[in-house]
């Protein structure tokens, strides 16, 4: 199933783009580690939120075709 990825921050800057369409079958987690691996991101799943479509959710909450998926690293500011 196909979902739509975007990417923020330091995520943002590894991949090279502001979002993507990707195969996602198994899951949040294993899409997070294919995605890390793709474009080496260095941030480990545990400091990450993940949200789809729009709200927050735990990492093994199911995905349909078509979903949003957001994974978002810590940000700081000031």
């Amino acid at each position: 199933m196909r979902v739509r990825v975007r990417y923020f921050a330091s995520l943002r800057d590894a991949a090279g783009r502001d979002e993507e369409q990707v195969e996602a079958g198994a899951g949040l987690a294993a899409l997070y580690a294919a995605l890390a691996e793709r474009h080496c991101f260095t941030l480990p799943r545990e400091r990450l939120r993940v949200a789809v479509n729009g709200e927050f959710t735990a990492w093994d909450a199911p995905l349909a075709a078509g979903d949003e998926v957001v994974f978002i690293p810590p940000v700081s500011g000031g």
